[in-house]
């Protein structure tokens, strides 16, 4: 082995635990928010989670989830650790094709590189592979339970592969290097799809390999091959191979007569028989470019055939089942994301376009009695003739949304967006705040870890109020990553014209090409900056090159060669040093629980036996995780709102799940089957406009009876929601018996539960609700959780009872109760003696925007309404107990303050707790006073934490008004008409 050889690959094995042991200091010890919990909880019991799914990555989750060796709190430590290892692996990776690339740029084979050259070439593999390994992106997923580490590890030895390829000079090595990368495509789809938008770049080197003279239409057609076998795998294979075998079986089944699976069967025997008889003939008659693509197909299958994990374990119906895809037919809308909102890509329509008509697309088949019977038709909707353009960016008329559309465009009322509407909101929004916002926080600077961030430029890093400068994701770099990349690829335009062209089409295909494909919306639910980090990776790889850049510029200064390549490296090295420096604080996950313990204090909110409406995602995915995996609660069923209006999920809710038995259902099968009820508009009847009785209703929809239903324009017909008031009938007896109600409460309680459900159209999910809450009477505990917006609870709000993070539904109503009323005593045992806290107190630990946002607010709102509450009962003391818990586990120092803190200015007041109340009222006043300040001084403009900050104001002068401290109330009041009049807001009061 020669000197280099050795070098490299100590220095390669050196990076990569220099990342791992980055990766393991600052991992995610529990389940994190978003799709972890999930992940976890699927990887762990080998389920299914949400489409397309990622079947490689929970096997190799579940070989991890064994290392706890029994201990279930430490399970989601090891699942973690598989993105840790393959985010590690990554960096190694990057490491050894930036050297395969710089090797090339110095123009000599690896044993005739001298000293300084292999400086130079290893020091741009450490600088660029650093450099990724600590940028801000690749490091939060790294260390978390999600797929993008292992798609990265994937898109990483993808392309050192194809670079290892063009160094291999013998024929049948090459064949074996293009098998083996074809394998890796293959298991890269059962992680996910990023990895396959770098084939068409890749073919470029192929081509440049091939064809040493190479022109532009040469160029042109090996990257339009390249798409095209993007096409194959990306439509033809990863749905379409499943979509084929569905159409076998539709035809063996309804036509044959063949019992289930035969059809299916028979494909799969034919289309494998193809494929080795193909590849014997291709070997035989020494075809040997038709033998490595035949070969290399059957090893994309091999790894492709992950998603059989799919199939078989949705068929045993485990507890998280998303989609049941377990018939081929299910597993092609599965692979499809057919349950996702459709975005259109180059033409289609606008969010001001009407539709028209609606018809009949492509059948939906369910087994029924030894056939595949229609039960729905996919709809195909019509619009207004005109109402289609090119390149429809702004499409989505979902709530909010065209307002969004209209303000960052311009578009006045009324007005139709033009082609030159949608490519300014393509370049503002999409490509500026969607990707190249992002881009910059890698390698320029991020301003904080707020949802909605902008860039830190140098020359603004100190111009920001104090809750931004103390924020740890207040990250200045100086520009040097950036600056460095650039350099890295103006000096591959000057050596490499061929490398350069296959690395900017890698970077725009992760990128750019990505941004148009996606199509975002106006408004995400978090950041998107994930999806890129394949561009961040190409633009690491010139970043290492710009060390090379580095040494050549100073050639004309430092003559020995030696030295420039030592100055250059160690100048370099400078970029991943302000990198990690940087971004430790904010990507320091060790010691944080609370996403966990959420979960926990939510589940341990509700009575035993209970049946719990969440929101998705952040809402319920922790759920899964302490119930699926910690085994936390499991008599607490879970019922997802974003899913009740789904055949699937409603047949999972009518079986028992863990020690959750199944739910009480009126209506059967046929009434909740895929396009039946779907949508319910109001159309009042004159004889039930005072009311109807819900069970009767429920009776006559699951009857079909024409005198509830009305055409749709696709000439099917739904039921209508009659009136706007709904009652049930309650066993008073019954009731009193279950000794559910509080006892001032009984007058309340009565034989009719009446409630105005609104003049509004109900979907299948709020049906599903409503049968459950008549079909259950009361003998199982139903609640809200407290992270559901009131429009989510049908009208409910004054039958709800907190009881924590979550409202009770009770047959009494208390008038006025407009955000439901508060059972004291219960509510102070289950947060006084049955919540969970861990670090939450502890300013040493990071919690970002996202444990910022819905579980501190939650977390304090319960605290104030409890706290409100018991003084309003003259029960002091308890009321101080509970301010002083809220206080003591998320105190400012590791939570800062909110809009709902401000409402324990006043608690405290009204305890006697004047001096605490005052200095809370200080901190919140001096930070809002230095925010608004900025705003102002920044451009003026209204927006959200404007108005966070005038509210806490304004709360803070009418607490002190209230509680007679005038000195303070003059003082602060001062201040809010300052801003108040600053921001043209000021009216008399």
């Amino acid at each position: 082995m020669t000197s280099f050889r050795k070098l490299n690959l100590v220095t390669s094995w050196s990076v990569f635990l220099l990342a791992l042991i980055t990766y393991v200091m600052t991992m995610e010890r529990t389940a994190s928010f978003w799709d972890c919990g999930e992940f976890i909880a699927c990887a762990f019991k080998l389920q299914v989670p949400h489409p397309p799914g990622a079947p490689f990555f929970l096997l190799v989750g579940r070989i991890f989830s064994l290392l706890a060796f029994g201990d279930l709190t430490k399970v989601a430590y090891w699942v973690n650790m598989v993105a840790v290892l393959s985010s590690a692996f990554t960096v190694f990776f990057l490491f050894k094709t930036i050297v395969l690339l710089t090797v090339k740029l110095v123009g000599k084979k690896e044993q005739e590189l001298g000293v300084s050259e292999t400086v130079l070439v290893l020091g741009s593999g450490v600088t660029g592979a650093l450099a990724y390994a600590w940028s801000d992106s690749f490091w939060f997923s790294a260390v978390e339970a999600e797929v993008y580490g292992m798609s990265s590890f994937f898109t990483a030895i993808v392309i050192w592969a194809v670079f290892q390829w063009e160094r291999t000079e013998d024929p049948a090595t090459e064949n074996r290097w293009m098998i083996f990368t074809a394998y890796l495509v293959g298991l890269s789809i059962g992680v996910h799809l990023l990895n396959l938008v770098t084939i068409p770049a890749l073919a470029l080197v192929y081509y440049f390999k091939k064809y040493p003279n190479p022109g532009m239409l040469g160029g042109t057609i090996a990257f339009l091959t390249g798409l095209l076998i993007l096409g194959i795998i990306n439509a033809g294979i990863i749905p379409g191979l499943p979509e084929l075998a569905g159409k076998f079986e539709i035809f063996f089944v309804n036509t044959l007569g063949t019992p289930y699976n035969v059809g299916i069967a028979f494909f799969v025997i034919l289309f494998i028989g193809s494929l080795a008889w193909g590849t014997r003939y291709s070997h035989k008659s020494e075809k040997v470019l038709l033998n490595t693509a035949l070969l290399s197909l059957a090893f994309v299958l091999v790894g492709y055939s992950s998603y059989m994990l799919v199939l078989v374990r949705s068929g045993y119906n485990p507890p998280i089942n998303e989609n049941d895809p377990s018939n081929v037919l299910r597993f092609v809308s599965y692979l499809k994301r057919e349950q996702y909102e459709s975005r259109p890509l180059l033409y289609g329509p606008s969010f001001v376009s009407n539709a028209i008509n609606q018809k009949r697309g492509e059948p939906v088949y369910t087994k029924k009695d030894g056939k595949y019977v229609v039960t729905d038709y996919r709809p195909i909707y019509e619009y207004e003739p005109g109402s289609k353009m090119i390149l429809p960016r702004m499409y989505s008329s979902l709530p909010g949304h065209p307002e969004l559309y209209k303000q960052m465009t311009g578009l006045a009322e009324g007005e139709k967006p033009t082609l030159q509407h949608n490519i300014s909101y393509l370049f503002s929004h999409q490509l500026g705040h969607m990707y190249w916002r992002y881009f910059l926080w890698n390698f320029v600077g991020r301003e904080s870890d707020h949802e909605g961030a902008g860039t830190l430029l140098p020359w603004n890093a100190s111009s920001y109020p104090q809750s931004i400068l103390s924020n740890r994701g207040h990250n200045n770099f100086l520009m040097l990553p950036f600056l460095l990349g650039i350099s890295g690829l103006l000096y591959m335009y000057y050596r490499s014209r061929k490398d350069l062209l296959v690395l900017g089409f890698l970077f725009a295909l992760t990128g750019v090409a990505l941004v148009i494909y996606l199509n975002s919306p106006p408004t995400e639910p978090r950041e998107r900056d994930y999806i890129y980090v394949g561009s961040f990776y190409i633009f690491c790889m010139w970043i290492g090159v710009g060390v090379l850049a580095i040494a050549g510029l100073l050639a004309q200064l430092i003559k020995n060669n030696v030295a420039r390549a030592g100055i250059a490296v160690a100048a370099s090295l400078s970029v991943p040093l302000i990198l990690v420096g940087k971004g430790w604080d904010d990507h320091d996950r060790s010691n944080r629980y609370h996403s966990v313990d959420f979960a926990r204090n939510l589940l341990n909110s509700c009575a035993p036996n209970a049946i719990l409406f969440t929101g998705g995602d952040n809402d319920t995915f922790p759920l899964w995780y302490v119930q699926e995996v910690e085994g936390f609660r499991t008599d607490v069923r879970v019922c997802v709102q974003t899913f009740l209006s789904s055949d699937w999920y409603i047949s999972q809710l009518k079986r028992k799940i863990n020690k959750s038995d199944a739910l009480p259902l009126s209506l059967d099968s046929n009434a909740y089957a895929k396009g039946k009820n779907e949508y319910i508009p109001f159309y009042e009847i004159p004889s039930v406009k005072n009311g109807i009785n819900l069970k009767e209703y429920l009776e006559l929809v699951q009857q079909d009876n024409k005198a509830i239903q009305v055409p749709l324009t696709s000439g099917d017909v739904t039921s209508i929601l009659p009136s706007s008031n709904l009652f049930l009938p309650v066993n008073v007896a019954e009731v009193k018996a279950m000794n559910i109600i509080k006892e001032e409460l009984n007058p309340l309680l009565s034989e009719s539960m009446s409630w105005k459900i609104g003049n509004k159209d109900l979907l299948k999910g709020d049906l599903v609700i409503l049968d459950i809450i008549a079909s259950n009477n009361w003998k199982r505990p139903v609640y809200f959780s407290s992270t559901m917006g009131s429009s989510q609870n049908l009208g409910l709000q004054e039958h709800l009872q907190m009881e924590g993070y979550a409202f009770r539904l009770l047959p009494v109503r208390v008038p006025g109760a407009d955000d439901g009323y508060v059972n004291s005593d219960i509510m102070f045992e289950n947060l006084m003696k049955k919540t969970f806290w861990r670090e939450m107190n502890n300013p040493e630990v990071y919690y970002d925007d996202t444990y910022r946002g819905s579980p501190v607010v939650t977390a304090r709102l319960s605290f104030l309404r409890l706290a409100q509450q018991l003084i309003a009962e003259k029960r002091v003391d308890k009321a101080r107990q509970v301010i002083d818990k809220a206080m003591a586990v998320m105190p400012d120092d590791t939570i800062p303050f909110d809009q709902v803190s401000v409402g324990f200015v006043g608690a405290l007041f009204d305890v006697g707790e004047n001096k605490k109340a005052l200095d809370s009222a200080r901190i919140m006043a001096v930070r809002s006073d230095d925010n608004l300040t900025w705003v102002k001084k920044k451009d003026g403009q209204r927006n959200r934490d404007v108005n966070v900050d005038l509210f806490i104001l304004q709360t803070i002068v009418q607490e002190c008004k209230r509680a007679k401290q005038e000195p303070e109330a003059a003082q602060y009041e001062a201040i809010f008409k300052k801003h108040l009049l600053a921001f043209n807001m000021y009216s008399q009061e």
